[in-house]
């Protein structure tokens, strides 16, 4: 799973090579990410190299090989389940086509506490304040609340701990929609969801934890993952 910047940067290199036969130079990769320094192109550049989407030729100038394109830009069909659109706050330089929070449709959700994205914890009911979200996040029926994301166990799915994550609340989901699940009415966690006869699996975006398999009478959906807010 690779960032928005991750995604528009490799969109670009891969754009830019395929037309002009050469990789774009560092100052033109700052320049179409709109970033305030050069330092940030490297650390993309090392992300997608330590992902396996580039490699960066040895001995050569501006030489840069794309191995492989993700789906979502490549035109297969993607995964089922949720691609983060992700709000960037408190940043000293805006992204180009990062949202802002400042103008346009904005609505509010109530923060009601926070959710594990490891092991599960007590479930949420902890309404502290109103926050600002985007209002295409806040389509479809039911209402919408926002959660603080506490763990890792999500982090291949692009959700780190510390996001919040906003909530549309729903009793059920697809297979392979991320959840808002209670187990066994104490706990909440969140989750994908997978379906298999009688029984629900919650799964996570990390190898470093595995699936927790249930009876169906043992897990209630409580919502669904529509948005994503990071601050750095």
């Amino acid at each position: 799973m690779l960032t928005q910047k991750q995604l528009q940067l490799l969109d670009y290199i891969n754009t830019k090579t395929q037309a002009n036969g050469v990789s774009p130079s560092f100052d033109e990769m700052k320049e179409a990410l709109d970033l305030r320094s050069k330092s940030g192109i490297h650390r993309l550049i090392t992300a997608l190299e330590e992902r396996g989407f580039i490699r960066r030729l040895a001995h050569r100038a501006r030489a840069i090989e794309i191995l492989k394109m993700p789906e979502a830009l490549s035109g297969g069909d993607t995964k089922r389940g949720f691609e983060p659109r992700v709000i960037e706050g408190s940043k000293p330089s805006r992204p180009s086509g990062a949202i802002d929070l400042d103008t346009g449709d904005i609505g509010t959700v109530k923060m009601m506490g926070r959710i594990a994205a490891g092991v599960p914890i007590s479930a949420i009911a902890d309404y502290s304040r109103d926050i600002p979200v985007p209002g295409n996040m806040l389509g479809g029926k039911g209402e919408h609340y926002a959660l603080e994301v506490k763990g890792d166990s999500m982090i291949e799915a692009g959700i780190n701990d510390g996001d919040v994550v906003v909530i549309r609340e729903t009793h059920d989901a697809m297979n392979g929609e991320i959840v808002v699940a209670v187990v066994e009415g104490e706990e909440a966690t969140l989750k994908r969801l997978r379906k298999n006869g009688d029984s629900i699996a919650l799964e996570a975006a990390n190898p470093a934890y595995e699936t927790r398999v249930f009876n169906r009478d043992q897990v209630e959906v409580r919502g669904k993952l529509v948005g994503l807010i990071r601050t750095y």
